[in-house]
């Protein structure tokens, strides 16, 4: 593509061409089979509301997101929209996800996807130029590491995300058991709206949970 003689680069939105993944129904749970992706990951433990780690990881996180990005737009000439952040979460007593208490023994990794032709390479000089600019201490654990996550269940949560209690309920009491489902990973969540500039009642999150077949 080119614009008054020079050529431009054109941007990929992974929102817009992974729509099944990133835009599920509101209304119903859905069945995906996900392919495998890359994602720059970082583990913590600890409720996200307080926990200074929590804090660390995402600024580690998007800091070396963003340059990579960048990077890739002017040695590659290949752009693209950073996408959203995600996290998996789990716990050592599983029914912590359907309240709203014990969050200080969430065990969590934060990450956000990366295209296939990011390379270790490109995230190590992203993370040495992120560490260059300012004080980021949890870029020493994070990593580039590919995730197969295969068949899943998904929705649209839309509302604060300590009301997603009943809905993840509903999802592991009533429909997994009725379609024959089975668990097989750790809940996903995806987070399409900014915290800081949508209002808690508009908050969209995918809320993905692994599954096989029960007699697989």
């Amino acid at each position: 593509m080119e614009l008054a003689g020079r050529p431009t680069v054109d941007k990929v939105d992974f929102k817009k061409t992974l729509k099944h993944l990133y835009l599920p129904s509101k209304q119903e749970f859905e069945l995906v089979d996900v392919p495998s992706m890359q994602f720059l990951m970082i583990d913590g433990q600890g409720d996200p509301n307080t926990a200074a780690s929590y804090q660390r990881a995402l600024e580690a996180l998007y800091a070396v997101a963003y340059t990579v990005k960048f990077a890739s737009k002017k040695e590659l000439e290949r752009d693209f929209t950073v996408p959203p952040l995600e996290g998996l979460w789990w716990a050592l007593d599983m029914e912590a996800f359907t309240t709203t208490s014990s969050k200080d023994a969430w065990l969590w990794t934060m990450m956000i996807m990366q295209p296939d032709w990011i390379g270790e390479p490109m995230v190590a000089a992203a993370c040495k130029k992120a560490a260059s600019s300012r004080d980021l201490p949890a870029l020493e654990d994070l990593r580039l590491e590919r995730f197969d996550e295969g068949l899943a269940v998904q929705i649209l949560h839309i509302g604060p995300y300590d009301a997603e209690g009943p809905t993840i309920a509903r999802l592991h009491h009533e429909y997994l058991p009725r379609e024959g489902l089975v668990e097989n990973g750790k809940h996903h969540e995806i987070y399409l709206s900014d915290p800081r500039r949508v209002v808690p009642e508009k908050w969209k999150t995918v809320l993905r949970q692994p599954v096989r077949r029960h007699e697989d």
